[in-house]
């Protein structure tokens, strides 16, 4: 380090996650991984614009929201739909302002055998999964831009860094998520603006539990025999790195997939 640079701590310290009072948009926001989310980027001090198409099992997130001092507003959004992501983006900016953050939580993740993938199965899961994450973007970007500041944070899955059977087209989207994110951070860098991708492996949500049967030796055997920590994720373990990659401390870090999988798959 130069010896000209100088770093000043209060004796309070440093909130490393904090976030000041910026406007987060979390698709998919209102339950599982996404509900985690938004509960965390409330926490750090963000309000929080719900975009899911499930807007019916939303309350406990919203109160949880409410209960960390923050404003909350719930859009109903299908990702895949550009008339409605406008229209939620313009709720958002009357509601609560213009948009800092923005985190394409938002997808899909269906099983198929390979030969019996058909076109219009491939068309919807790149609709949700990659278009969705396209469009999201495109609609609130230039609040960023005219800002000077921008976290967007998208999530991936560790199924397209390690490959996954039967998920062929979940695992492409999602790889295409990963190279997007690199190509649009380095379009945006110079302007403050930051982009990286969070790849989950194993989270316990209602998605893992329907397939506990399946699983040889269940849940807990599965973990034990593919994540070196041997434990399930949790959703709030996704959210703790979002809400790092959203932090205003976190301007520096761009263009990142930064892996929260247990050890499953390491660079």
């Amino acid at each position: 380090m130069p010896s000209s640079v100088s770093i000043s701590l209060s004796s309070k310290g440093v909130h490393m996650n904090r976030i000041n009072n910026r406007v987060a948009v979390v698709t998919g926001g209102g339950a599982g991984i996404g509900a985690a989310i938004s509960i965390a980027l409330a926490k750090d001090g963000a309000d929080v614009a719900i975009w899911d198409w499930n807007v019916d099992n939303v309350s406990e997130t919203v109160a949880a929201i409410e209960e960390a001092g923050r404003r909350v507003i719930v859009c109903k959004v299908d990702v895949a739909n550009k008339q409605q992501i406008a229209e939620a983006a313009e709720k958002t900016r009357q509601q609560l302002g213009p948009v800092g953050i923005l985190v394409n939580n938002a997808g899909v993740s269906p099983e198929q055998d390979f030969v019996k993938i058909s076109e219009e199965e491939w068309d919807k899961v790149f609709d949700i999964n990659a278009k969705g994450t396209f469009l999201c973007t495109q609609a609130v970007i230039q609040d960023m831009v005219d800002a000077q500041w921008g976290r967007v944070v998208n999530i991936s899955s560790s199924s397209a860094q390690t490959g996954a059977p039967r998920m062929v087209h979940y695992a492409a989207t999602k790889g295409a998520v990963i190279a997007y994110t690199k190509a649009l951070a380095r379009e945006f860098a110079a302007v403050g603006i930051t982009v990286n991708n969070v790849p989950p492996s194993t989270v316990y949500t209602a998605g893992l539990q329907s397939v506990e049967e399946r699983l040889e030796g269940g849940i807990q055997g599965y973990v034990n025999a593919t994540i070196p920590v041997k434990r399930v994720g949790q959703p709030e373990d996704i959210a703790n790195a979002v809400a790092f990659l959203a932090a205003e401390a976190s301007g520096y870090v761009t263009g990142v997939t930064l892996s929260v999988n247990g050890g499953r798959y390491m660079l």
